[in-house]
């Protein structure tokens, strides 16, 4: 499991006034480790961390706001998209690509306070329906879930497939419950 991450960083104070200060982070650590580093890392519950690591040779300070080359670098996750879009954008984040809508929800994309770029993703929530499936399996080798279609099948025009996931019981029978992330696969 991936827990942190290194983001290479002129200066830690402005760079915390920025995580925590304006992106909301908590502050998990703050640790001197000799008169020039810090140990800083930054978070938010049980989700991955970030290192803010201060650029210490030229070539670090180079890629400090391009660690990935102009493509997005890290995302952001919320419970609610238009209060924290609106929120970052208060507080003077610049956002380079606008709200979009995509099939698993919606996503804008800002740069931090060095430039590099983080997608903001509000999640979409699948209905009740489509959320989860619960069967009854008989002790065969494997069963199949067919599921109703994603509304982004529903684009264009074409017909809807649905969804069908594949799985073996390895001889258990018994009711299986499934979350509706599982992979899925189109029904044939």
């Amino acid at each position: 499991m991936i827990t942190t991450v290194s983001v290479v960083v002129r200066d830690y104070d402005e760079a915390i006034a920025f995580y925590v200060g304006v992106l909301g982070l908590d502050l998990i650590e703050d640790t001197t480790l000799s008169p020039t580093k810090r140990w800083v890392v930054v978070g938010r519950g049980a989700g991955a961390r970030l290192l803010l690591a201060r650029a210490a040779t030229p070539d670090q300070e180079a890629h400090v706001g391009n660690q990935t080359g102009g493509r997005v670098f890290l995302f952001m996750e919320t419970d609610d998209f238009a209060r924290d879009h609106a929120a970052y954008s208060a507080a003077g984040v610049r956002f380079v690509e606008g709200p979009r809508t995509e099939s698993y929800g919606t996503v804008a994309v800002f740069e931090d306070l060095y430039g590099n770029r983080w997608d903001l993703i509000g999640r979409s929530k699948p209905s009740r329906a489509s959320a989860e499936a619960v069967v009854q399996v008989p002790a065969s080798s494997t069963f199949r879930i067919f599921g109703p279609p994603f509304p982004s099948d529903r684009a264009g025009g074409s017909t809807p497939s649905g969804w069908c996931f594949t799985m073996p019981t390895a001889g258990r029978s018994g009711l299986w419950k499934h979350p509706w992330h599982l992979p899925v696969f189109p029904r044939r």
